[in-house]
């Protein structure tokens, strides 16, 4: 073993190798990509040992296959890959250099309008925008472009209203679109009982640094999802200091 040179700098490499594996695994722990990424580590397993024992019937079937691999890689976990993306992209370290426009006046607005829709029994699905664009979710719903009030956010969601049935998406301190298509969380660790309301509200969060509020018309509760975790049933007090707490930067 004389032949290895172990350098102080190899210290540091070992850790941030370390790190960043940790960090991968730490975002798409609990999501579709697990059982994925272990598929994936099983073939890659193959390949080694048919590389290893002269297998090469095997050998030449994963090579057949290996350019095809990295595109593979990026299609299967597409929202992982923007996911993580997004999470290097908003860190502290990032946001040090980058200044944010913050747009002031309407938490009051959402949590009035949260409040109305769970009174009267009426599902809702308010998306808002932080640090990265939702321009692509919110071209799939009817622009708008209008002022954030409580009154226009009941008359979306009111039942018969065409625009009812999807998202709302708040941009720039205004609502961008309505009736938008978010996408739908495949996270198998899901409860049951969510609805598709809460689905894609968890899905969207996923992709995305967005967060989005969820008004139950069955259960009249509202709930939170962020970063792909749903915070449910929420008294009005909590609701509006979550609110506040994740939004500070942009909208207080």
């Amino acid at each position: 073993m004389s032949f290895i040179q172990f350098r102080p700098i190899d210290i540091l490499d070992v850790i941030i190798v370390s790190f960043i594996f940790y960090y991968i695994l730490k975002l798409i722990r609990g999501t579709r990509a697990t059982p994925m990424l272990l598929g994936l580590l099983f073939i890659l397993f193959f390949s080694i040992l048919a590389s290893w024992w002269g297998l090469e019937g095997l050998e030449w079937l994963v090579t057949s296959v290996k350019t095809v691999w990295l595109v593979a890689f990026v299609i299967v976990f597409q929202p992982e890959i923007r996911r993580v993306l997004t999470e290097l992209g908003t860190n502290k370290f990032v946001r040090f250099f980058v200044r944010y426009e913050k747009k002031s006046g309407i938490i009051e607005d959402i949590v009035d309008a949260s409040n109305r829709l769970r009174e009267r029994g009426i599902g809702g699905l308010i998306c808002m925008e932080r640090e990265t664009g939702l321009k692509e979710y919110a071209e799939t719903g009817t622009r708008l472009d209008a002022k954030v009030t409580p009154d226009l956010i009941t008359t979306i969601f009111t039942p018969n209203s065409t625009l009812h049935d999807g998202a709302i998406i708040i941009s720039n301190g205004r609502i961008a679109s309505a009736g938008c298509i978010l996408p739908v969380s495949r996270n198998p660790e899901l409860k049951p009982e969510l609805g598709m309301r809460h689905r894609a509200a968890i899905g969207i969060t996923e992709e995305t640094d967005a967060l989005c509020i969820v008004v139950s018309e069955e259960t009249r509760t509202v709930s939170i999802a962020v970063a792909g975790k749903l915070l449910r049933n929420l008294d009005a007090t909590p609701f509006k200091r979550n609110l506040e707490s994740m939004l500070r930067r942009i909208y207080v």
